[in-house]
């Protein structure tokens, strides 16, 4: 297995171009499916992307928000002091990867927007006090547990048909999560993933320190100093700008307002998560002087995501228009059973999120097509959602639409963390298709 890893790991390596280039390359392969497959006019499949390129704006403005957030709470000389103190604590770099994996997607199973943040960060800060420690598989192991998410607490499909209104309430009712995110199989296979994805990852460590590629500091921001200087003088202004109070005051207010959330029984979602964030690194942070070093070091992770994702907007938005997602949804309807049209769900749905990775956008336009296929077959359509959303999650481990915030954060590339990826997407290939298929058989 590690002699597979490490061979992949140089095919990617040397076949892999960055996250950019592979979202410009999923762009144009949808234009071309969408004028051969769905015989779809060039200057209509143009408009259809054009039109959709600013639909997430507001997702990634959270996400933006999210990494910035998450990062800089992570430098506040507190946390700091906390995540090295844990790292200091081990010597071993299988059990580095093993923590930063089972970090992550424990983190994704409680909730998506700090699983994509924990595990990449504690793999960050194991790389710098653990040695001989393989930095890239440490990032991919701090990312995998994200294929997760789907039948997490804050998985997007379990928890929309749980919902009263939601888009599909006339043909499946209201499915409560005990039918899906709580299901004893799909508990289960959650557990599964938890627990031995880890030690799976751990044992693709290199066995050779030739192999070894650790991680580098990279340069300090040339911003940093200037903001330190500022506090050296001593003007009215300046006594403001290094005064903790502001932060302080500014930090309570937004952590209060996170307690009245709660209180009043509202969920969990990235707008909460994104405010206790902030509101932490304000506390934590104090001086304003304080905050603006930490916001220059780290507003540099949110740039992939603000060029990048328009592009995904774009792709979603021709798939959906030109009815690419139907066909693909379609094909694999075609040759179900009632007892494997969740399996089949499940492939279309992974297939399909490697050009639209978003669970709600999916389930909008594959849902009606695979509960009315579950309906007519007599099908469960509980389990049939789960396939969908199986499928949805499974294939993020290889998305760039998700990696990129992660490849922002540990400073590495695309190609450096594919190889291990890849494998990672057949260890849960294995699992999901074990499970959904279990859970059709019933």
């Amino acid at each position: 297995m590690k002699s597979l890893a490490a061979g992949l790991s140089r095919a990617f390596y040397r076949f892999l171009p960055e996250s950019l280039v592979v979202a410009v390359f999923l762009t144009f392969v949808t234009f071309l499916l969408a004028i051969v497959v769905e015989r779809q006019n060039p200057i209509d499949v143009t408009r259809m992307w054009g039109g959709s390129a600013w639909d997430l704006l507001a997702f990634s403005m959270q996400i933006a928000m999210l990494l910035l957030t998450g990062y800089m709470l992570a430098n506040t000389p507190l946390v700091d002091r906390g995540l090295n103190a844990l790292a200091s604590r081990v010597t071993n770099p299988r059990v580095a990867v093993a923590i930063a994996t089972f970090a992550g997607a424990l983190g994704t199973w409680l909730n998506v927007g700090f699983g994509l943040v924990i595990g990449v960060v504690l793999a960050r800060k194991l790389a710098k006090t653990v040695p001989g420690l393989h930095y890239p598989l440490a990032v991919a192991g701090g990312y995998a547990g994200f294929s997760l998410y789907g039948i997490g607490l804050s998985g997007t499909i379990p928890l929309t048909i749980a919902t009263p209104g939601h888009i599909l309430e006339e043909q499946m009712g209201i499915l409560p999560t005990s039918e899906t995110i709580f299901h004893p199989i799909v508990l289960t296979t959650s557990i599964v993933v938890i627990l031995v994805m880890p030690v799976f990852l751990a044992l693709l460590h290199p066995a050779r320190n030739d192999e070894v590629i650790a991680f580098t500091e990279p340069p300090a921001q040339a911003e940093a100093p200037a903001a330190a200087e500022d506090e050296a003088r001593d003007t009215f202004a300046d006594r403001l700008n290094a005064n903790p109070l502001v932060g302080i005051l500014l930090g309570a207010v937004g952590l209060f307002y996170t307690v009245l959330h709660f209180a009043g029984g509202d969920g969990v979602d990235f707008d909460i998560i994104n405010l206790t964030f902030l509101s932490l690194t304000l506390l934590l942070f104090a001086r304003p002087n304080n905050i603006l070093v930490g916001l220059r070091a780290s507003v540099g992770v949110v740039a992939g995501v603000l060029l990048q994702y328009p592009l995904y907007a774009g792709i979603m938005g021709v798939l959906a228009g030109s009815g690419l997602m139907i066909t693909f949804a379609g094909g694999f309807v075609a040759i179900s059973t009632p007892e494997t049209l969740p399996f089949f769900s499940f492939l279309a749905g992974g297939l399909i999120n490697l050009f639209a990775p978003s669970g709600g956008a999916q389930w909008a336009v594959q849902g009606p097509i695979m509960i009315e296929a579950a309906q007519q077959m007599g099908a469960n359509h509980a389990v049939t959602a789960l396939g969908v959303a199986y499928g949805d999650q499974w294939t993020n481990a290889i998305q760039p639409f998700w990696i990129i915030p992660v490849l922002a954060i540990s400073g590495i590339k695309l190609r450096e963390v594919m190889g291990y990826l890849f494998l990672v997407l057949l260890f849960l290939g294995v699992v999901y298709s074990a499970s959904i298929l279990l859970l059709g058989s019933l």
